[in-house]
This record gives C-alpha cells, structure tokens and sequence, in this order.
C-alpha cells in the first residue's frame, strides 16, 4: 500500500505491517506531504518485517548520490527491506510549475543511482564536469548499499521503459492499464535491458498504483462513505488530464466513458479564482491526500471503473486482483486518503487479503 506521508503518523506503518501488508510505499512530493526519508526511516526503526520504499521518489528535485544516500540510510535501519521506486516528477514537478524530467536525463541519473547502490564507482557529470564518485565510508554504519535496494522504475512511454529495463529491478504503472500494453510494456523493457548487456531478470517486479475500498452490504459504488476513501486518488487522474491538456490541448488519455465529466471538470477548473499561470496550485490542492469539497461531485461510478479502482465486495475484488495477477502483475500498492486510511486498509486486510 501507499501512504501520503504525513511526518506525525509514521505509526501507520507499524499498524501496516500488524495488519499483514507485505509492502509499504511513502509518497514523495515536496510540495504536498512530509519528506518520505524522514517518515521511512521512523518506519524502518519500528518495524521488523514489512517492506519500505518511495513511491516513488522523484528524481529532478534530488542530485543522483543525494538520492541514493537518503534510501541507503533507511536501508542501514532495515536491511534487505527497503526498495527505490523512483520518476521523473509529474506530480512533483507539476506543483512548481515546472515539467517532469525528460528522458535522456533521468536515464543518466538511473545510471549513476544503480551504480552507487550497487557499491560502484561511477563517473558523474555535475554543472558540466564529469568526475568519479563513490561512497567512501560504507562499512562504517553511516549507510547499508550490502544489502540490495532494488530500484523499480515508474514508467509508461517508451524511452522511460526502456530505462526501466536498463536499470531497473521493477515498473511501476497505473492500475488501469490492459494485458496486451502490460505485456507490450515488458517487451519494450527487455529492448533497453538488452541494449545494456542485461537480461531482465525473471524476478523483475510489476507493480501498479490505485486504490480500493471493500463496499458494505447493499452500499452504492458512490456513497458517501467510498467517496471520503477514495475520492483524493481517482481525483488525481483528473489533475493529470488537466496537466496534459494545459500543456497542448491534449486530451488522448480522457477515457471515454469520461469525456462529459471531463468537460464538466474543465469548465470548473476555468471558473477557478486563480489566474492559469498559478492554477496548477489550486487544480492540486489536497492531490492523492484529502478530498476538496467542491470536488466530490466529480467522483463518480465512470471515473471510479475507467481509472481502475477496486471498488466492489470482497468476492469482486478477489477476481478483479486474480485478473491482474494473470496478466502479470506482481504487486498492488493501495492509496486511500489520509483520513480514512486506517481504515480504510484494514476492512481490505481483514475481507480480501485474509482470503486471497
């Protein structure tokens, strides 16, 4: 599961692994929540089981050797428990203002990160310099880069998978994507592992991000109760439509069965009091955390199925993780909002994980 890391709850994760959850993934997004090393390593020092990492970290706001010391920090609390996953900052870098890091960039920055973290020596290039880096204390107990930190990478076009298979141990996805782009997206993974030297690795992990929430006896997709869960999270998919519309006017990603909620949306994101320059503040205010009132309208049943949500009882959403597995996913990291977490993943613990 993935939490919106709020620095005062790291307890939630001691809760996380009582209640049986394998894995445990903090948000980093400067703008929005508590730093995500902070609140792991609070983790890490008061867990003994369940693994911690970034979901994901986001790579433009962080140097290579900055971001691989942080993670290898939590990993001298808890060795062999902690993972990277690691961006390039839509979010993140969305909230500035500012674009995600592009390609060519972020496949450099892997580069010198996996190497690091695999005790390497690499050559780093730094405000057009390039010089030989390494850690130069790691047996002193300052950092843990013994003990693997694998690096699953989020990534969707092309030149970012095959990054991913480059230099990564796993993808990250969205929930919602359909077996043959899942399988194309390995294909084009294998393609830059092979372009390297490197096979990917039979144990290469998949995982996708979204959202859930166990409906009680008789209770609709969209009451109020599934709402306060997990409207923050299918919120998030509108922001992102309106990110890559602002940017030149696309709309290719709209689902279909979304296109008159996503009109309604973008009347309301016009009628905001923020001038366009600034209004990415306001289009992401409580992003994947809470739920803005004047919001909750645009929570509906079609957004809910189109962004993957599992939504449904606990037989539903048994056959619906089933399919998943069947098309090759390795993992599912939840993230329901803040306020109903607890909750919210406990009911998923005790009615699907329990019987899965």
């Amino acid at each position: 599961m993935t939490v919106a890391p709020r620095v005062s709850d790291w307890k939630l994760f001691v809760e996380l692994e009582a209640m049986g959850y394998d894995c445990a993934w903090a948000a980093d997004s400067q703008m929005l929540y508590s730093d995500a090393y902070a609140v792991l390593a609070l983790a890490a020092a008061n867990t003994s089981r369940i693994r911690l990492g970034t979901g994901v970290a986001v790579a433009p706001v962080r140097l290579a050797p900055v971001t691989a010391h942080s993670i290898a920090t939590v990993n001298q609390l808890a060795p062999g428990r902690v993972f990277l996953g690691i961006g390039t900052g839509h979010t993140a870098m969305r909230v500035m203002g500012k674009d995600p890091m592009k390609a060519g960039p972020f496949r450099e920055y892997l580069r010198v990160l996996r190497g690091l973290l695999h005790g390497e020596e690499v050559d780093y290039l730094l405000d057009g310099e390039r010089h030989d880096i390494r850690f130069l204390h790691p047996d002193r107990g300052f950092i843990d880069v013994a003990h693997a930190v694998p690096i699953y990478v989020a990534a969707d076009g092309p030149l970012a998978l095959k990054t991913a298979g480059a230099y990564g141990d796993g993808r990250v996805c969205s929930h919602n994507q359909t077996r043959s782009r899942l399988q194309k997206s390995l294909d084009v993974m294998r393609e830059g592992a092979a372009a390297v030297g490197r096979a990917l690795p039979d144990d290469f992990h998949t995982a996708a991000l979204t959202y859930a929430c166990v409906l009680e006896p008789g209770e609709s997709m969209t009451s109020d109760r599934v709402i306060d869960a997990v409207g923050p999270m299918a919120a998030a998919t509108l922001h992102y439509w309106w990110e890559l519309y602002q940017k030149d006017g696309d709309t290719s990603t709209v689902a279909g069965r979304c296109r008159s909620l996503w009109e309604e949306y973008l009347a309301f994101t016009e009628k905001m009091e923020m001038p366009l320059a600034r209004r990415y503040q306001q289009v992401h205010l409580g992003h994947c955390a809470f739920l803005p009132p004047e919001e909750r309208r645009f929570i509906t049943e079609d957004l809910i199925r189109a962004t993957g949500g599992l939504v449904g009882t606990p037989d539903e959403i048994i056959a619906m993780l089933r399919e998943r597995e069947a098309m090759g996913l390795d993992e599912v990291t939840l993230l329901p909002a803040m306020a109903e977490a607890r909750r919210n993943l406990g009911d998923f613990a005790a009615t699907v994980i329990a019987r899965y």
